[in-house]
C-alpha cells in the first residue's frame, strides 16, 4: 500500500516553469518566423542569392514604372511619316 507514491521526494525537481505571457508570445513568433523561412527556402541551395536576385528584380520593376510615368517610356517610339 505504501508503494503508490515512492518518488515524491524528487517531484519538486521535475516541475517545469512556464515563461510569462510576453516571453511565450515572443518565442512563438520566433518559431513561426523560423518555420516560414524554412518552408520558403525548401530545396534552395543558396537562399542569399535568391534574395539578392529578388531585390534586383524589384528594383528593375520600380525603375521601369518610374521611367514610364515620367519619361513616357523612354523606349522606341513610332513615327508616322
Amino acid at each position: 500500500m505504501g508503494m503508490c507514491l515512492p518518488c515524491l521526494g524528487g517531484a519538486a525537481d521535475d516541475v517545469v516553469v512556464t515563461p510569462d505571457p510576453d516571453a511565450r508570445r515572443r518565442q512563438l513568433a520566433e518559431a513561426a518566423e523560423k518555420r516560414q523561412k524554412e518552408t520558403t527556402y525548401r530545396g534552395v541551395k543558396n537562399p542569399e542569392a535568391v534574395e539578392r536576385k529578388k531585390k534586383k528584380q524589384e528594383e528593375m520593376e520600380k525603375q521601369e514604372m518610374t521611367g514610364s510615368v515620367s519619361g513616357g517610356g523612354g523606349g522606341l517610339r513610332w513615327q508616322v511619316g
